[in-house]
């Protein structure tokens, strides 16, 4: 079940909230369906290195929000905000709505969103640079970062090799089947001169015990408190850096006791080699 679904799918309802916030009449359900998907497709290709991770598409009478999480809110405001105007512009005549309304929510830790990762790996792949030390890089950040596990699976014709094959790269867990645990998915490709390679990324940010504000606007870097977690969260960090913390009392210690025995040592050593000295002096005289 859990290896079969897509795990954000799996977690709507749960865990998770949903990424178009609208209700549609029979008549008109697939029209804003065909135009969510319009819009989502022309922001992602005209703010192509804007880092874009999600875009929630928001409906209510007679108005149209789009709220675009990214990791660069700077590239998609632009200078005194131009670019953004410019972007509203465009997305009026699209969707043919006089109301358009953009926020643009930052993601304050990219180095755990699935998608950003994804991105980061495929421009990697698609600059030359060996999907291997790509993927192992990725997977080293969001571990340091915090996360509590890391899957990345790639196929195709990697390295350009004749024959097409996946590998799979992990480190931690990534229980899919546990609902409980927030887990962050993305499916990205790189188009390489060879052909595409295909990535899939499972970031596994630890267990959500609390209840969580299913608001698709939710930011998952914060919680209901202001945080840096979402509510009821616990990481590998928070256990981590206990068990580091441990580890350099430890350490501490016995460096202050090798340093008290090496000085007693030091000292006895004067001392003796101090009277040696002398005593061969005295017996000289």
């Amino acid at each position: 079940m859990g290896q079969k679904c897509n795990p954000i799918g799996n977690r709507l309802g749960i865990i998770r909230g949903w990424d178009s916030m609208w209700y549609g009449e029979k008549r008109d359900f697939g029209q804003k369906l065909v135009e969510d998907h319009k819009i989502r497709n022309y922001l992602n290709a005209r703010i192509n290195k804007g880092g874009i991770s999600r875009i929630v598409i928001e409906r209510t009478l007679g108005k149209l929000i789009i709220t675009i999480h990214t990791s660069k809110p700077g590239i998609i405001i632009g200078k005194g905000g131009t670019e953004v105007d410019r972007i509203k512009e465009e997305l009026k005549k699209l969707t043919k709505k006089d109301d358009v309304q953009i926020n643009i929510m930052e993601i304050r830790r990219p180095e755990l969103d699935a998608m950003i990762i994804g991105e980061s790996i495929a421009r990697q792949i698609e600059g030359r640079v060996s999907y291997k030390r790509a993927i192992k890089m990725a997977i080293t950040t969001a571990m340091r970062m915090g996360a509590e596990g890391i899957k990345i699976k790639a196929s195709g014709r990697l390295n350009g090799s004749e024959i097409a094959r996946s590998e799979e790269f992990k480190q931690g867990r990534t229980p899919l089947h546990t609902f409980r645990m927030d887990i962050d998915y993305a499916s990205v490709y790189s188009m390489t001169v060879y052909g595409k390679i295909g990535l899939k990324i499972w970031v596994c940010k630890g267990e959500v015990l609390g209840k969580r504000d299913l608001n698709p606007n939710f930011s998952a870097n914060s919680d209901s408190r202001g945080n840096g977690r979402p509510a009821g969260f616990q990481g590998a960090e928070a256990r981590g850096g206990e068990r580091g913390g441990e580890r350099g009392d430890r350490r501490g210690g016995g460096g202050e006791r090798g340093g008290e025995r090496r000085g007693g040592g030091a000292a006895g050593g004067g001392d003796r080699r101090g009277g040696g000295r002398t005593g061969g002096g005295a017996a000289r005289k």
